[in-house]
Parts: structure tokens; C-alpha cells; sequence
């Protein structure tokens, strides 16, 4: 039954408006005192809130700021009996859905609440419409991701190879989403492979399938990525760590534009558009021999380096209130926010985990937490956490470390040099355009370290 809280400190007014609820189906609660009735906000739920604006102590304006600051977004319909002009816009700008004047006929009443009601059920389905989209959504209003989706409108109508880098956690695989639902392909698949997570034993049925009795255990025909991704896209994730073999059937399919499934007779041709992604250093792999050059030219055509979170915090607020709406939502929990002091510690911090890390983070805010996450929750969570991206204190890998290590020697040097791209790459024993590409690897944006 849909309960409606309303609130009033005259009793006549309580017991009128109540029964006209009642008798419309509506389950009405009645509270005298606007600190009484935010209280009870915070712990149970109400579809609906119809508010006195004048009140003894706090009144309804003051308690409708209250409600939206600790993240309660019931709507709420005020009424008063000394209306002005001002009064309504104030609550309108509160964001109350509606603002009635005493006397109010019970039939004008619940047709406002019948329309209040309806507007947040649409409401509500769009938000879960948009959660719905928004876990594939990039979130960002950064020039440092102005830059990265700019690249993302011109490459994604071509059929040119992409290849995303950046740092562990910060959102290749979205990238390469975008750059699909932005292409002619976008109404076909979309397929995803670790390559990293996959066993080099199995990784070649799992990207070219397999017939039925191929191997002890195959029991039918398996369809691999390639085919599965036909007419769409197929998205390669830590290409850098693919076995040796299998970067060179890999290439034989980039060159020819087919495979064949282990155990099989004929080639197949498929139309598979593909999309790498790496944190490593490709090149230097490919100094080392353990990744084919061949194959770095067939997939190294048109790079996207994906920024670290520390060079985004424009981002931050929003991924917060992003993350916290997902989570919300996904928990059945009520939507909460941040105190101005909680987002400027998330700013304040490195995030080498970037915005996974930063995810994390919010969920386990969420959990601590009933109202506004506020600035002492923040730092306790924090705490135990490294506040600086290097390779002592950084997390994951080894190379995920000496990754991050390489980024702090090469900034420092720049900032040492003022950003003299020359200079720095004399320091370091560089050609300057070897410093360029481990710029671009590394997720240094010359341009914007420069200002």
C-alpha cells in the first residue's frame, strides 16, 4: 500500500488530511514536528510526503533541505496557509513537486498526490533505465577525457584497429565499448576475452572454438569468440599477456580474416572487428621478443591512452555519486551522497587502483554508513591505504608497480627539465620520440602537463 507521511503541527489539520488518505486507499502517517518527521525519513519509507510549511522550530522548508542533504528523495507536496510568491519558489528550488495553499478541497489534494506519485514511478523507471545503461556508461566532464572520447567519435565509424592503454582499473573495457556503440556495428556483438585469464592451453578454443572429439573432453561443437563476435566486435583485453603461439595464429587471422576451430577441416571466414587493450608497454615487449613486432604493426594502428584517475579528478565527484547510485540501487539500499568534506578527500587522494579502486571505495562507504557519507568515514577508509601511486606502495602486480614507477621518473623529469621534452629525454637516455610513445604508454599527456 502506498504510505504517505504527512506533516503539520495542528491536529485538525492532521486528522482531516489523514482520513481524506484513507478513504482514497492511501496508508497515511501523521507526525506534528518536522525533526520528528525527518527522523523518521531516515528509517522508513514513504512514497509520498505532504508537508505544512510554517511550523513551530523547524519548519517545512528547513526540513525539506534536511530530507535531500541526507539523500531522502521522497516527493514532497507543501502546503501553506501563508503562501507568498518567494515561499513557493523556495520550495520549488528545494525540489518540491508541488506547493498548495490552505484551504486545499481533499479532491484538488489527491489529485496532486495521484500525479506526484505517478511522476515518481516514471522518474524512478528512468533510473533504472539509466543504471541499466550506466553500468557500461563512461562517466567524466575532465578535459584529460574530453581528449580520450573526442578520439573515440573520430576512430569509431572506420574500421581501424584500436589499441587502448592505460594503467590497471581505469576503463579500457568501457572505451571499447564506446568506440563500438558508436560504430555501424553497434546492433551486433560484443564480445570480451582476458587474455590474461585465460589458460594458454585453452586460450585458442576459446578465441577459435573447437569440433566435437578435437580433444579429451569435447564433447560438442564450441563456438569461439571470433564467431560468436561475427559482424560485431571483439575486444581483446591484456593482448600484451597472450601466449607466443597464439599471437601467431592471431595474426594469421588479422591478415586473412579467418580461422579454423581446433579439429576442423575448412578455414572459416568471419567479420570481426577487433579492439585491443593493454597496461603494458608493448614495445619494450616486443624488445624483449615476447611479443610478435609483426603483430604490434597489425594492432598498434590507432592508440588511446586511457588517463589514471589522479589525472582526472574533475572526474571523481562524479564517479562517487555514480558508483553510490549504482550500489544503491543494485542493494536495495536508499540513495545517499557526500559531504563537501567527504568528496574533497576523495579528490585529495591518488587512487593508484584508479576507478575500480575508487568503487570499491564507495560501496564500502555505502556499507558504513546510513546518511551522507561525511568526511570522517571517508578518511577512516582511506587510512589504510596508500596515498601515493609508486611501486612500494601502489597495488597489483610487479608490473603494474614498475609500470607506475616509470610514470613518477619520467614526470619527474619533465617537471625538472620544464616540461623540455628534449631535455627530460637526454636525462633519461631517450631518443625523443622513444620519450613520446612511453608518454603516450604511460599516460602522460604532454600537452596538459605543460600548462
Amino acid at each position: 500500500m502506498t504510505r504517505i507521511l504527512i506533516v503539520d503541527d495542528e491536529a485538525s489539520t492532521l486528522a482531516s488530511l489523514s482520513r481524506a488518505f484513507r478513504l482514497a486507499g492511501y496508508d497515511a502517517v501523521v507526525c506534528d514536528h518536522a525533526a520528528r518527521a525527518v527522523s523518521l525519513l531516515r528509517h522508513e519509507h514513504f512514497d509520498l510526503v505532504c508537508s505544512d510549511v510554517v511550523m513551530p522550530g523547524k519548519d517545512g522548508l528547513s526540513m525539506l533541505a534536511e530530507m535531500r542533504d541526507i539523500g531522502v528523495t521522497t516527493p514532497v507536496i507543501m502546503i501553506s496557509g501563508l503562501a507568498t510568491i518567494d515561499m513557493a519558489v523556495r520550495a520549488t528550488r528545494l525540489g518540491a513537486v508541488d506547493f498548495l495553499e490552505k484551504p486545499v478541497s481533499a479532491d484538488k489534494l489527491l489529485l496532486t498526490v495521484e500525479n506526484a506519485l505517478r511522476l515518481a514511478r516514471l522518474e524512478e523507471e528512468n533510473r533504472q533505465l539509466r543504471r541499466r545503461v550506466g553500468r557500461h556508461e563512461i562517466v567524466w566532464k575532465s578535459d584529460a577525457m574530453r581528449r580520450v572520447m573526442a578520439q573515440v567519435d573520430r576512430v569509431a565509424p572506420s574500421e581501424t584497429r584500436v589499441c587502448i592503454l592505460g594503467e590497471t582499473g581505469t576503463g579500457k573495457e568501457l572505451v571499447a565499448r564506446a568506440v563500438h556503440d558508436a560504430s555501424p556495428r553497434h546492433d551486433r556483438p560484443f564480445v570480451t576475452v582476458n587474455c590474461a585469464a585465460v589458460p594458454s592451453e585453452l586460450i585458442e578454443s576459446e578465441l577459435f572454438g573447437h569440433e566435437k572429439g578435437a580433444f579429451t573432453g569435447a564433447a560438442s561443437r564450441h563456438l569461439g569468440k571470433f564467431e560468436q563476435a561475427h559482424g560485431g566486435t571483439l575486444f581483446l583485453d591484456e593482448i600484451g599477456d597472450m601466449p607466443a603461439a597464439m599471437q601467431a595464429k592471431l595474426l594469421r587471422l588479422l591478415q586473412e580474416g579467418e580461422l579454423e576451430r581446433i579439429g576442423g577441416e575448412r578455414p572459416i571466414v568471419v567479420n570481426t572487428r577487433v579492439i585491443v587493450a593493454t597496461h603494458r608497454d608493448l614495445e619494450a615487449l616486443v624488445r624483449k621478443s615476447t611479443f610478435r613486432e609483426d603483430l604490434y604493426h597489425r594492432i598498434y594502428v590507432f592508440p588511446i591512452v586511457v588517463p589514471p584517475l589522479r589525472q582526472r579528478p574533475d572526474d571523481i565527484p562524479l564517479l562517487a555519486d555514480h558508483f553510490a547510485a549504482l550500489v544503491a540501487e543494485q542493494n536495495g539500499w536508499k540513495p545517499r551522497g557526500f559531504t563537501p568534506e567527504a568528496v574533497e578527500q576523495l579528490v585529495r587522494y591518488a587512487w593508484p587502483g584508479n576507478v575500480r579502486e575508487l568503487r570499491n571505495v564507495v560501496e564500502r562507504l555505502l556499507l558504513l554508513t546510513d546518511d551522507a557519507v561525511d568526511g570522517a568515514t571517508v578518511g577512516q577508509v582511506l587510512s589504510g591505504r596508500s596515498s601515493i601511486a609508486g611501486p612500494a606502495a601502489g597495488n597489483g602486480s610487479l608490473a603494474d608497480r614498475v609500470t607506475a614507477f616509470e610514470r613518477e621518473v619520467v614526470l619527474a623529469e619533465l617537471n625538472a627539465h620544464g616540461h623540455r621534452v628534449t631535455d627530460a629525454a637526454r636525462a633519461l637516455g631517450l631518443e625523443r620520440s622513444h620519450l613520446y610513445k612511453k608518454c603516450q604508454q604511460l599516460g602522460i599527456d604532454l600537452k596538459a602537463e605543460r600548462k
